[in-house]
């Protein structure tokens, strides 16, 4: 019963049998290999346009050297307040764009608004020297509280974005969740939709350690190559983080597994849901739940039948707030097992 997170969870098989294969004799470094050539071709494929792809290894590296790319030392960045970008990145964001500042905004849901950002803008002016200059929206997809932007947002996002003079970068950890859900192609819910870059994500999907930056028009990566470089992340054997996206991406793999945690999400709620005293605080339409407990002795039982969790934020009138998270590796006996363990503290 190990909800704690989808990067508890092991790598894919079919990621390790990719890695031993390409472990096979030698290869161009530094992505000169035949496996990251594949790899831009097939994402340009799935995109529906070509696009200009960087793979690197982690989660942070992808959102801050994609941001720092969009938005210059002097920048804005309007994000959620609870983005990963703002709340558990370090500071990476500001760090790689050698000062860009995060502007954390309210937004029900963990959603952002063009109404939510239009009211910040006020706050930094164009051409006024005092201010931060506007340059980037970063939007979560899915979002941190577990729910997804459906495209006709990101449209309503992006023409305020384009209105502003602004760049719209989606942080996409979670985007194979958020795909299974919304059952539309990733073109749709990316640049078709008016989005920029696209940090995808697929280590949490089942990936040893792989990220893509994504640039939908690669006249926006003109210098990530060196950001890239100059970060840490040019990997000299290139291929073997390549090959995990693509042993992801070949017969649609991740899809099928962000839809299989999708779906084992979807049975912990609805299971949650009868059990008295127990609320759920958003909506469940990816991978994650956010669970109201009625007291801190419920929290405490679930921990000694043995469920791992994180308590998310301090009690409310001693009722504590935890987060659940499904993986492509959770089995419907944990859910159950959960269940049986929920229905007698609720």
């Amino acid at each position: 019963m190990n909800f704690k997170s989808d990067n508890t969870a092991p790598a894919a098989p079919e990621v390790l049998a990719a890695l031993a294969r390409v472990n096979d004799g030698a290869a161009g470094n530094y992505g000169d290999d035949n496996v990251t050539d594949r790899l831009k071709t097939k994402l340009s494929a799935l995109f529906e346009k070509e696009v200009a792809v960087f793979p690197v290894a982690t989660g942070t590296a992808a959102n801050a050297l994609s941001l720092a790319t969009l938005t210059p030392p002097h920048g804005a960045i309007f994000c959620h307040e609870g983005a990963h970008i703002h709340v558990d990145e370090c500071g990476a964001p500001e760090f790689y764009s050698q000062g860009a500042k995060l502007v954390p905004l309210e937004g029900a849901h963990g959603k952002l608004t063009p109404e939510a950002i239009k009211a910040a803008l006020a706050h930094h002016q164009r051409g006024v020297v005092h201010h931060a200059q506007p340059s980037t929206i970063s939007l979560t997809q899915a979002t941190e509280l577990g729910t997804v932007y459906k495209p006709g947002e990101i449209e309503a996002l992006a023409r305020f974005a384009r209105h502003e003079q602004l760049t719209l970068h989606m942080d996409g950890a979670r985007f194979a969740n958020a795909i299974a859900h919304l059952k539309c192609s990733p073109a749709e819910a990316t640049w078709k939709a008016g989005v920029d870059a696209l940090s995808m994500g697929f280590t949490k999907n089942g990936a040893m350690a792989a990220e893509a930056v994504i640039f939908f028009n690669p006249a926006h990566a003109t210098d990530i190559a060196y950001r890239r470089k100059r970060a840490g992340h040019l990997f000299s054997k290139m291929r073997y983080l390549s090959t995990q996206i693509e042993a992801m991406l070949d017969g649609g793999l991740w899809l099928k597994l962000a839809g299989h945690a999708n779906a084992m999400a979807t049975r912990l709620a609805e299971g949650l849901r009868s059990v008295k005293n127990v609320a759920l605080e958003h909506p469940v339409e990816a991978n994650e739940l956010f669970v109201r407990l009625p007291s801190i002795a419920a929290m405490q039982t679930l921990e000694a039948a043995g469920a791992k969790f994180y308590e998310w934020e301090p009690p409310a009138e001693g009722r504590p707030l935890i987060r659940l998270v499904c993986s492509f590796s959770t089995t419907p006996s944990e859910i159950d097992a959960f269940l049986a363990a929920a229905r007698k503290v609720g």
